[in-house]
């Protein structure tokens, strides 16, 4: 009877997805000499070449593109067996997680600990990035969940929708209280989101439309620091409610109403799911309840 290993069938699988052996190592956090001798094995045990590599290609052979059919259908058996019959303690696996920094600063401490929990076998990546970079890492399946600012439109991606973050208009605790003096705090630069992100093409189209003077954007990769700038009074910002108001709490920053609101920002739990794997979506879902149990 022929026996076949079927991390080296999942192995064969993940190359082909990525597209060479770099790739899939750094998917399944193997070295290439790793997966190199997996596809070795692997061929040995068939008896027979599934990659082309002649000529420094790495092509499916007729006999590959026959396994990879009967690999897929594998796969799905594989994840419908986890789905149905093995207890969520006993799943081994390696999950790679990219969020933008403002789910990694109020929520995502907690989901870790509760994704942990249920699986406590499971090995966790964890990447911090805005949501640009995500979405080009989750293509790229160099991550397989995302929290983003979504949905990502692509036929192979699921969304989840997650509670959306409301901002609101913060100075320093020693700003002025008054209403009218409220509009002269845009005379200081504007602390916002890095400049390739959504939050800051928004922020500059709507300063654009409701401030007459024009107002400095200062775009940082790091809300602490963003927060840190607008207490020491450089600026004034448009910040997530639940991270900035405990900094109001402690007397070290206030709110205030230009008499505009900034947008609210939108994010997703986003991942392949082509195919599916009941881990990723379980995370997914758990991720959805924890954040709503922040709002």
């Amino acid at each position: 009877m022929l026996r076949i290993n079927l991390d080296q069938l999942r192995t064969f699988l993940i190359v082909v997805r990525s597209g060479g052996v770099v790739k899939a190592a750094q998917s399944l956090n193997l070295t290439q000499p790793a997966v190199t001798a997996r596809m070795k094995g692997l061929e040995q045990t068939l008896g027979t070449q599934v990659f082309d590599r002649s000529a420094g290609q790495n092509r499916l052979t007729k006999q590959g593109e026959l396994l990879l059919q009967y690999a897929l259908k594998l796969e799905v058996l594989s994840n419908q067996i986890e789905r149905d019959i093995v207890d969520p303690a006993h799943l081994e696996g390696h999950l790679r997680l990219g969020a933008s920094e403002t789910i990694a600063q109020s929520w995502m401490p907690d989901f870790i600990t509760e994704l942990s929990k249920r699986f406590p076998r499971l090995q966790i990546e964890f990447n911090v990035d805005v949501s640009v970079s995500l979405r080009n890492a989750l293509l790229a399946r160099e991550i397989d969940l995302a929290f983003l600012l979504g949905p990502v439109s692509e036929y192979s991606v699921d969304n989840i929708a997650l509670p959306r973050f409301e901002l609101d208009w913060y100075a320093a605790a020693d700003a002025p209280d008054d209403p009218a003096l409220a509009a002269r705090l845009f005379d200081k630069p504007v602390i916002t989101y890095a400049k390739n992100t959504r939050p800051y093409r928004d922020m500059r189209d709507q300063l654009q439309e409701h401030v007459e003077t024009d107002t400095a954007l200062f775009p940082s990769s790091s809300l602490s620091a963003a927060i840190r700038l607008v207490e020491t009074g450089l600026g004034v910002g448009a910040l997530p409610r639940l991270l900035a108001d405990p900094f109001v709490a402690a007397g070290t920053l206030k709110t205030f109403n230009p008499g505009w609101a900034p947008e609210p920002l939108t994010f997703t739990a986003s991942y392949i799911a082509d195919p599916r794997s009941q881990m990723i979506e379980s995370a997914a879902q758990l991720a959805a309840e924890v954040a709503q149990n922040h709002v």
